[in-house]
């Protein structure tokens, strides 16, 4: 984000914020000016797996409105950093307005749930992760054609926050994000149900095998691009987005499974 969009976004939220009540000025301005670049870095990350109609400049507008509401709507007793939350606020954004879009052709959303499907029924039967070649065999394509199905789906392996707060159904979407990741929840039964899932998507991710949980890791903790992960692990960038396909697909298709029984 350039200055001058700094400065539109700057004058955006001092009438925003004028319209919601006073704050302080000093704070929100810096908050404004240290968390802004987020949104563009957010928006390049989320775009770079989705199609090219998707407009990254939609996204970035999504994101001025999640980092607003995470200004807005922080509250430092829940003991969670402004970054964590903002970062979620942001996403959140973003993908609520891929969401209302509803962009992705039923084709994809079809295949992404045989997919789903696949891994669900197979993994079941095996007691361990399926691989590439038994998932192909199961789907009686060859294994190019199943690696050509994981490009055409990427789009949508994203792990919607949506599954997670199926087991705390009645806390809203800012405190449910809030927290996840934090220890200092009120609620007694809300904390027990949080600890749960927070040990329940820690064990989904130590169960998905070696290199695609490195991908994850390095993706989603570290911030490396599908680039920057290949030359870690020595792959071509294609193969590093097909792993986090996989990871994505896999982490959905046990987390469903599991917030269902």
């Amino acid at each position: 984000m350039n200055k001058q969009q700094a400065s539109k976004f700057k004058d955006y939220t001092n009438a925003y914020f004028n319209q919601k009540g006073p704050q302080d000025q000093s704070q929100r301005d810096e908050l404004i000016l240290n968390y802004t670049p987020l949104i563009k870095y957010i928006a390049n990350r989320l775009a770079s797996r989705l199609p090219p109609q998707v407009s990254v400049d939609d996204l970035i507008s999504s994101g001025i409105i999640g980092l607003i509401d995470a200004i807005e709507k922080f509250d430092i007793e829940k003991k969670v950093q402004f970054k964590t939350y903002a970062e979620f606020r942001i996403k959140g954004a973003m993908l609520d307005e891929l969401r209302s879009l509803d962009w992705v052709p039923r084709s994809i959303r079809r295949k992404n749930t045989e997919l789903e499907q696949a891994y669900g029924v197979l993994e079941k039967k095996l007691g361990q992760p399926a691989k590439d070649e038994e998932i192909a065999q199961f789907l009686n394509i060859s294994l190019d054609n199943f690696y050509k199905l994981l490009d055409e789906t990427k789009s949508v392996t994203f792990l919607d926050i949506d599954i997670l707060r199926q087991k705390c159904p009645d806390t809203s979407s800012s405190d449910f994000i809030t927290d996840l990741f934090s220890s200092n929840t009120q609620d007694p039964f809300t904390a027990l149900n949080l600890a749960e899932l927070r040990d329940l998507v820690a064990s989904a991710i130590d169960d998905l095998p070696e290199k695609e949980r490195l991908t994850v890791s390095l993706y989603y903790f570290n911030e490396l691009t599908m680039k920057e992960i290949g030359q870690v692990l020595g792959y071509t960038e294609s193969r590093i987005s097909q792993m986090h396909s996989k990871a994505m697909i896999r982490l959905r298709t046990r987390l469903k499974k599991a917030l269902a029984s």
